[in-house]
């Protein structure tokens, strides 16, 4: 197993990740985007190992990468309320009527 592959394996933050990947970031929006864009990429990561079960270690740290570079580039564009990413995104408010459901009859 490489060294850069057992370096990843310890990384918990968002800004190591950016850096070990040497990727550019402004820290206010990865302050404010941190756990969704760990979210994004998380499944990100989960499509590639599920996609590409025979990559080196290096080739999967290069689909990362892009990964990363991906679930960045999602949340300087979106929203964590339109991504929808975590359960509290995706509940509907009680005792709550949308105008969406409103109809005239």
């Amino acid at each position: 197993m490489s060294e850069d592959w057992k370096k990843f394996q310890k990384l918990t933050q968002a800004e190591e990740y950016f850096e070990f990947f040497q990727l550019p970031y402004e820290q206010k929006i990865v302050s404010i985007n941190r756990l969704h864009i760990l979210k994004k990429f998380s499944q990100y990561i989960q499509e590639i190992d599920e996609n590409y079960t025979v990559l080196s270690a290096e080739d999967r740290l290069n689909k990362y990468c892009e990964a990363l570079e991906k679930a960045y580039q999602v949340f300087l564009e979106s929203t964590p309320q339109e991504q929808k990413l975590f359960k509290v995104f995706k509940q509907k408010p009680k005792n709550v009527i949308t105008l969406t459901e409103i109809t005239s009859d």
